[in-house]
């Protein structure tokens, strides 16, 4: 909010809307937060042999299992609440830089020359589609198509960075922007196709000439 705070802009009805998905990103980080704490408090409670405590009311001491699964309710909750998060954030800041540049202001960060598919990769990325398991992406949208290889590619442009998930993630690396893909990306949006002057043909050939009369 302090950044859009700081921006000189037209409060726009896509202003606006971005000001309330911003607010609405930023109200369910502070409740999924809240549910992992409650998570480690109740697993952490149990192993101490101390009650745990849920509003207002302080419940029995739970055994290992119970606060195993107790534990994981909430864990299933924040897989809930958060599996639209980086689709709405990346929709968001489309909105914001598409009204930006309707109304003259212009990235000053030049987006990387992509092709299409390493575009489309970079986007998955952005919306936290892609992991790596045995080498190989693992997507979680079943019409994305997304090879290692332009992995690597994005890679090697310092793009996209991979990351060690958790033993409990049961994949074994996230793929995320860097701070040079995000900017890459956000210059992206919006962004006016160039269009190249259609080729110039050559010029057509004169007809051929009628044959000639038969010899006299």
């Amino acid at each position: 909010m302090h950044t859009l705070n700081a921006q000189p802009m037209y409060h726009s009805p896509a202003i606006h809307a971005v000001y309330a998905r911003v607010r609405q990103l930023a109200q369910l980080a502070t409740d999924v937060a809240d549910h992992l704490i409650d998570a480690v408090d109740i697993l952490d409670n149990t192993r101490a042999g101390l009650p745990i405590e849920i509003g207002d009311d302080f419940l029995t001491v739970l055994t290992e299992q119970q606060a195993r699964q107790e534990a994981s309710r909430r864990f299933t909750l924040v897989t809930s609440l958060t599996a639209l998060g980086a689709s709405d954030a990346l929709a968001t800041a489309e909105l914001f830089v598409a009204e930006r540049r309707r109304c003259g202001f212009v990235p000053e960060h030049q987006p990387p020359a992509l092709s299409p598919t390493q575009n489309a990769a970079l986007r998955a990325v952005a919306r936290g589609d892609v992991a790596i398991t045995g080498g190989k992406p693992y997507l979680r949208r079943e019409d994305l198509r997304v090879s290692i290889s332009t992995i690597r590619a994005l890679e090697s442009r310092g793009l996209v960075m991979r990351e060690d998930c958790p033993d409990d993630w049961f994949r074994d690396e996230r793929v995320h922007l860097t701070a040079d893909g995000r900017r890459g990306l956000a210059a992206s949006f919006a962004r006016p196709r160039s269009t190249a002057p259609a080729a110039t043909r050559p010029p057509a050939r004169p007809a051929a000439t009628a044959t000639r009369a038969a010899a006299r």
